[in-house]
């Protein structure tokens, strides 16, 4: 050591520089990494933050070309505010999920068996949903949230009919639950046997517990609610959630969940947003057919109008009707221009885009706004099928475009009581104008608006259990009534 140090000391002035450079950078190396890897540091979340936000993310995954480019194809400037921000603690919240979906998930173990005694501390929630596309999202993004609450692995039990819309959203690893799976989940429950299936008023805890969340649920799953079962569930290590709805509200009218909640969103209004862009990305499929059409239709219109037209009882709400409600909305809101106005100024340029299972409603707005009617004004629609089909892959696709291509307006005009209108909403985050389409079950006065605006972009959970409306005895939390649907909850303030 002494000699080595001699010809250091005795070596030209340049070496002893150089190394004494080598040695200063290898040292800020070590501290430059050691920072970076802190969760203190503003770049130890930067992967999450690029895929929760608009901006341009630094590392390509060939596997999902929509994260990487999604950013280019945000609204005009005309009405969309900056996207929301995740809260660090959020980010915290999921990169510490994806190493626990890493360990825990089918690729770490691809024969899970809840018949096997496992003695790591990995627990799951298996989502199994049964409805349409907008349903489904919700209730996907509801089990996430759960599963992230909870500390549960999140898998899918998807059919043929959900192949190739999403992108893998966790690194390394897969979410579908794998197909030696020995469970196959009911998805409509059989009343007449409610007798024989386990429920939450059980003493013990099972290996496996199957809770049906849908509109018809009984007292029984709806005790799932109540923060007093919420221990015993936490002691089951394979739950399945059955459902298509968006149990945020209830899940912030929970005790046990409230203080973590508030801390992942300090803005409870944009829940559904953050958890959507984290989670649901285009597949290269989807993306491809997405941009094709925007590039051809929409992408040179400075203003971009989005008209989402859902009715549920077709041969009970006439489309005249429809159309009233429609028209008397946009125009009173100068959403649209009055048929009599005259065209649009020259330079300026809209585009109306379409989503509605039928044609006539794009026909009839095409014949009023078009070009050859209306100039500086087109009118479009990529698909019509006619009616809602189950267990269709080609109609979950083009569904999935429609909610993507409305996602990218500026504005939107959205119907009451559709799934797929708040989806559309949430991903692009804008406060909707929902149109009150007339109901036949649920009539409305003759003096009340055409349409409200959404006071936030959170969707509403059709279907809550009695004791969590806002009006009953003990019930806290930041939720009141829909807008659009009376006997709704959704999350307001914060």
């Amino acid at each position: 050591m002494g000699r080595r140090l001699t010809e250091f000391l005795n070596s030209s002035s340049s070496g002893k520089f150089r190394l004494i450079l080598v040695a200063a950078f290898a040292v800020v190396s070590l501290l430059f990494a050691a920072a970076l890897l802190s969760p203190e540091s503003p770049f130890f979340y930067l992967p999450l933050r690029i895929a929760l936000s608009s901006r341009r993310p630094r590392i390509y995954d060939p596997t999902c070309d929509s994260r990487r480019d999604h950013h280019s194809y945000s609204a005009t400037k005309y009405h969309r505010t900056p996207s929301p921000q995740p809260s660090p603690y959020l980010l915290a919240k999921l990169r510490d999920y994806e190493d626990l979906h890493r360990r825990c998930g089918p690729l770490s173990d691809p024969t899970l068996n809840p018949q096997e005694f496992r003695t790591d501390d990995c627990k799951f929630v298996v989502y199994a949903p049964s409805q349409g596309l907008g349903n489904r999202i919700l209730g996907l993004s509801s089990t996430f949230l759960y599963a992230l609450l909870t500390n549960r692995v999140l898998l899918v039990e998807f059919g043929p009919d959900m192949e190739d819309l999403f992108c893998e959203p966790f690194p390394n690893s897969t979410w579908y639950l794998p197909e030696t799976f020995p469970f196959r989940f009911q998805k409509e429950e059989d009343q007449q046997k409610k007798e024989g299936k386990f429920s939450l008023l059980d003493s013990s805890a099972p290996a496996l517990l199957q809770i049906f969340l849908q509109d018809k649920y009984n007292d029984y799953d709806k005790l799932f609610f109540r923060d007093e079962n919420q221990g015993f569930v936490h002691r089951v290590p394979w739950l399945a959630l059955v459902h298509d709805g968006y149990l945020i509200p209830c899940l912030f009218q929970m005790q046990s969940f409230r203080s973590e909640l508030e801390k992942l969103f300090p803005d409870q209004e944009t829940v559904f947003h953050h958890l959507a862009k984290y989670l649901l990305s285009p597949s290269n499929e989807a993306w491809e057919h997405i941009t094709g059409f925007y590039k051809a239709y929409l992408a040179k219109a400075e203003e971009r109008i989005g008209f989402q037209i859902r009715v549920f009882e077709p041969k009970k709400t006439t489309f005249p009707a429809v159309m009233k409600q429609i028209m008397s909305c946009t125009q009173k809101h100068r959403i649209l221009p009055q048929s009599s106005e005259v065209p649009l100024r020259n330079g300026t340029s809209k585009s109306i885009f379409v989503a509605s299972l039928s044609r006539k409603y794009y026909e009839e707005i095409d014949s009023m706004y078009g070009e050859r009617s209306h100039g500086g004004i087109a009118v479009y629609q990529a698909s019509h099928e006619g009616k809602q089909h189950f267990g269709d892959n080609s109609h979950n696709m083009k569904a999935w475009m429609d909610i993507y291509l409305l996602s990218m307006s500026d504005v939107l005009v959205t119907s009451s009581m559709s799934t797929f209108g708040y989806v559309a909403a949430g991903i692009a985050g804008v406060r909707p104008w929902i149109v009150m389409i007339p109901d036949p079950y649920h009539p409305r006065g003759a003096d009340e608006p055409s349409c409200e605006r959404a006071v936030n972009i959170e969707p509403c959970f059709h279907f809550p259990p009695w004791f969590a409306y806002p009006d009953q005895p003990g019930t806290v939390g930041p939720v009141a009534r829909c807008e659009d649907v009376s006997w709704g909850l959704k999350i307001v303030g914060g």
